[in-house]
C-alpha cells in the first residue's frame, strides 16, 4: 500500500499552524505558572507581615520567623525557601500592597488565579523591581515593562541604564519611550527558556538537568567519572549547584571535596576559550564557598576552571585565595596536573563530535 503524498502547500499551511499552536501554548503556560508562583509569593508575603505584626518585639519576632520557616520549609518543599527568598516575599508584599490587591484577597484565603491577574510580569521581574528604592520609578519600570512587552533582561539593562532618571532631565521624553519599546535580538525569551528561570524551577520542583545543554551535560558527566577513576581522594558533592548574589543566580557545574586536602573543589566549565572573566567569575565562587559552605576544619576552597572551544583545551587552577604559598604548592602536587585533565575535556569533545556525525549521518541516509 503506498504512502499518501501530501502537496507541500498543503502541508506546509497544517505544520505552521500547529507549531503556532504549540508555540502559543508553552508561551501562556510559561506565564501561568509565573503569575500563580508570583501570586503564591504575594500571599506568603501577606501572611508574614500579619504574624509579625502579633508579635511584641516586631524586629526579633520577624527575625525568629525566618529562620524558622526557612528551615522547616526547606526540609518540606526544597530549594527556593531561603531567609533570603522569604524576606524578599515579605518586601513584595510591602511594596506591591495596593488597594486594588488588598480588594481582591478576600478573607483569610485568596483565591490564587484571581490574585493572580495582579501580577502581569513574571516573578523574576518583580524580584529585580524590588531593588529599586524609588516608589516612583519603580512604578515607572513597572508600566514601561508593560507596556513595551520588556524581558526581564530589558528591564534589568533599563534599570542599570538609569532609564527613569535619564528620562526625567530629557528634553525629548517622546522619542527616547519610543526606542525603548524596540527590543534587542537577545532579549527574546522563549516559553523553554522561561521554564528554565530558576524560580520556576524550584516553584515546580523540576531537576536542574531539565536546563543543561546536550555538551554541557555530557562534558561534565563524563569528567565527573573521570576525577573519581583518579582515585578515592575525590568526594562528589553536586553537581549544577545554585547560588544566587543579589538578583542574580548562577551555577556551579560541579562540586568535590578533597579527603586530603580537606577542601572543596569548585570546578566550573566553560564551552569555550579562558577569559580573564572566567577568573573573576570564580573567585566569586570561592568567597561564596568560603562563607556558606566550608566547614569548621576544612582548608579554603580551591577552583579549577575547565575551558575547551573546537581548537583547544586547558584547565587553570584558582590557587590565589590560599593562605600561604605551603599550602599552594601542596594543593598543586596533590590535585591533577592541568595536561591531563585538557587532554581529557578534548578526548570527550572529540567523543561527542562524532558521536553527532554518526546520529546526522543516520538521518540522512
Amino acid at each position: 500500500m503506498s504512502k499518501p503524498v501530501f502537496l507541500a502547500s498543503d502541508y506546509g499551511a497544517v505544520h505552521s499552524d500547529i507549531v503556532v499552536l504549540l508555540d502559543a501554548a508553552r508561551g501562556s503556560a510559561a506565564r501561568s505558572v509565573n503569575a500563580i508562583m508570583t501570586a503564591t509569593y504575594w500571599e506568603i508575603g501577606r501572611r508574614l507581615v500579619e504574624f509579625e505584626q502579633g508579635g511584641q518585639d516586631r524586629a526579633a519576632y520577624g527575625e525568629a520567623l525566618i529562620v524558622r520557616l526557612a528551615s522547616d520549609l526547606t526540609a518540606r518543599f526544597g530549594r527556593g525557601f531561603s531567609r533570603q527568598n522569604l524576606w524578599q516575599m515579605r518586601a513584595f508584599h510591602q511594596a506591591w500592597s495596593m488597594p486594588s490587591i488588598l480588594q481582591t484577597v478576600s478573607g483569610e484565603s485568596a483565591s490564587l488565579p484571581a490574585l493572580a491577574a495582579n501580577f502581569p510580569l513574571p516573578w523574576s521581574a518583580y524580584v529585580r523591581l524590588l531593588s529599586v528604592k524609588s516608589d516612583a520609578a519603580r512604578r515607572f519600570y513597572e508600566t514601561e515593562a508593560l507596556r513595551c512587552g520588556w524581558s526581564v533582561r530589558q528591564l534589568d539593562r533599563q534599570v542599570n541604564s538609569q532609564f527613569y532618571e535619564r528620562i526625567a532631565l530629557s528634553r525629548n521624553k517622546t522619542a527616547m519611550l519610543q526606542q525603548a519599546e524596540q527590543p534587542l535580538q537577545d532579549d527574546v525569551v522563549t516559553p523553554e527558556q522561561a521554564f528554565k528561570d530558576p524560580f520556576v524551577l524550584e516553584f515546580l520542583s523540576l531537576k536542574d538537568d531539565y536546563s543543561e545543554s546536550d555538551l554541557e551535560g555530557a562534558l561534565t558527566q563524563h569528567l565527573a567519572d573521570f576525577l573519581m577513576e583518579l582515585g578515592d581522594d575525590f568526594a562528589f558533592v553536586g553537581r549544577q549547584r545554585r547560588l544566587r548574589l543579589d538578583d542574580n543566580w548562577f551555577r556551579i557545574d560541579l562540586l568535590f571535596f578533597h579527603r586530603r586536602l580537606t577542601c572543596l573543589i569548585v570546578i566550573d566549565l566553560k564551552v569555550g576559550k579562558f577569559s580573564h572573566a572566567d577568573a573573576g567569575q570564580m573567585h566569586m565562587y570561592l568567597n561564596y564557598a568560603k562563607e556558606h559552605w566550608m566547614k569548621p576544619g576544612e582548608n579554603p576552597p580551591v577552583g579549577l576552571i575547565l575551558c575547551t572551544d573546537k581548537g583547544a583545551a586547558e584547565a587553570r587552577y584558582a590557587l590565589d585565595g590560599l593562605s600561604n604559598k605551603v599550602l599552594a604548592a601542596e594543593y598543586q602536587m596533590v590535585l591533577p596536573d592541568e595536561k591531563l585533565l585538557a587532554d581529557e575535556i578534548g578526548k570527550t569533545q572529540q567523543a561527542l563530535d562524532a558521536r553527532r556525525k554518526e546520529v546526522t549521518g543516520r538521518g540522512e541516509a
